[in-house]
This record gives C-alpha cells, sequence and structure tokens, in this order.
C-alpha cells in the first residue's frame, strides 16, 4: 500500500508548485492520477512506479526522473534495481536514453545517501 505520508508531501508539493499555474491540471494530478490510478489495486505501487520510472527513460523524459525515482525507491525499488532497470532499457529503448538517465539516477542516489 502507499505511504499515506509520502503521498500527503507529494500533493502538497503539486498544489505548491503547479496548483497557481494549472489548478485543473493539479487536481487531476493530485485526485485521478495520485489517488485513482495508483490506488487501483491489480499493480503493487512498487510495480506502478517501475512501470513510470521506465516510461519516462523510454520517452527520453528525464526531467521528471527524479520525484519518480524517489517515490519508486519510497516504494520499495532499490538502487541496484534502478540500474538494472536503466541497463536493461539500454537494449529496448536505446542507449542515448539510458546514458541521459544515468547521470539523473546517480544525483537521485547520491540525495538519498545523505
Amino acid at each position: 500500500s502507499l505511504d499515506e505520508d509520502a503521498e500527503a508531501k507529494r500533493v502538497a508539493f503539486v498544489r505548491q508548485q503547479f496548483g497557481g499555474t494549472s489548478p485543473g491540471l493539479e487536481q487531476y494530478t493530485t485526485a485521478v492520477l495520485f489517488r485513482d490510478l495508483w490506488l487501483r489495486p491489480d499493480l503493487a505501487p512498487r510495480d506502478r512506479s517501475l512501470v513510470t520510472v521506465s516510461a519516462l527513460i523510454a520517452n527520453g523524459q528525464v526531467a521528471q526522473m527524479p520525484y519518480h525515482l524517489n517515490r519508486a525507491m519510497d516504494n520499495g525499488l532499490t538502487q541496484e534495481q534502478a540500474g538494472e532497470v536503466i541497463a536493461h532499457l539500454a537494449f529496448y529503448a536505446g542507449w542515448p536514453n539510458a546514458f541521459s538517465a544515468l547521470p539523473v539516477a546517480r544525483d537521485v542516489f547520491a540525495k538519498r545517501a545523505r
């Protein structure tokens, strides 16, 4: 199950950062995406996070990676597993996308180690 404290912090962050710019997108993000989708029972939060991080890497959307990789690790993904995901994706999503993800992952790992 999702960590309610961590989810409350995520909702507050999205509201603070983006609510004034696009209230509609903030509402869809916090109510539909964070609640309805992430609480569906057929995938565990760790698995949903793994799918999300993989999709971001495959699409070259590394700007969104810190948020989602942290969430994945909060949901149980280990640093070793994250590294293996990036290596695996190099074959399916391309070396440039995998190598673009590496510095982002390294930064997330370093910040979490502090």
